[in-house]
């Protein structure tokens, strides 16, 4: 009767145990390569920290009995840029540490196949192979002696083909556009260039000494700086309210040009 008092105690104490537990949870995408984990022994000083390791809610087989362990996602037969979840389960007053989380962090490493302004100058499309996962596109478009830009599409993140498009607004001329991606490295990766030579006559400055308004003869994208380089206001539109800004000098681009104005 004794022992078996003293095996329900058992059982009862390691349940609580893992009740007061904590996990580590890293979401990501596979790119090919596995975790290694450092597990330190238990606060009691009896076993290892990590007792349990899931993958998309699979136990995993992996031996987690030493000090450090590699975590085998190839075992699980994913693609590359499948979506996985890792939880790590650990006793409490200890911590294991995950050596390498990047690896779950998606990669910019896409090719552009085509990219291409539509006939009428309305829409930018392009197509990309080879994504390892879902990372935006930032669409860019060469104004004012800058790439600038102009809007963002989220990417699919798959390796096959994937087809995007994007409103865009042209300028007079010469028009320029290219996509691009940074991911948790900082580093960007760049589309190839496309240009579209836009036929209309340039848009025009009504006046270069404004009282309240700033006004164009027809719609344009803008920005107008202070003197000290900030960037004041922005916009698209046939006129820009500037009642607020104080009297002075100010630098403005719209369409593919760049004046200075005076604000009175």
């Amino acid at each position: 009767m004794k022992k078996l008092l003293y095996s329900l105690i058992l059982i009862l104490l390691v349940a609580s145990t893992q009740m007061r537990a904590s996990e580590i949870k890293l979401d990501g995408i596979f790119q090919g390569k596995n975790l290694y984990v450092m597990n330190p022994f238990a606060s009691s000083g009896v076993g290892f920290c990590v007792y349990e390791v899931t993958v998309n809610g699979q136990v995993t087989t992996d031996e987690i009995m030493s000090s450090a362990f590699e975590v085998d996602l190839s075992i699980f037969q994913f693609n590359l840029g499948d979506q996985l979840s890792v939880v790590i389960k650990h006793k409490e007053n200890c911590k294991p540490k995950v050596l390498n989380p990047e690896v779950l962090k998606p990669k910019s490493t896409f090719e552009t196949s085509a990219i291409n302004v539509s006939t009428d100058g309305k829409k930018l499309t392009w197509t990309t192979t080879g994504e390892a996962g879902q990372l935006a596109f930032d669409i860019q478009q060469f104004r004012w002696n800058k790439w600038v830009k102009v809007g963002e599409v989220q990417g699919v993140g798959t390796p096959g083909e994937n087809a995007y498009s994007f409103d865009i607004n042209l300028h007079s001329g010469k028009n320029r556009f290219r996509v691009k991606q940074t991911d948790y490295t900082k580093k960007h990766r760049y589309s190839t260039e496309t240009f579209y030579n836009a036929k209309f006559p340039p848009v025009t400055l009504s006046k270069k000494k404004v009282e309240d308004v700033v006004e164009f003869n027809m719609e344009t994208m803008y920005e107008i700086y202070d003197n000290y380089g900030n960037i004041v206001l922005k916009g698209t539109g046939k006129t820009v309210d500037v009642k607020a800004l104080s009297n002075g000098k100010y630098y403005l681009n719209f369409d593919n040009q760049m004046e200075e104005i005076q604000k009175k």
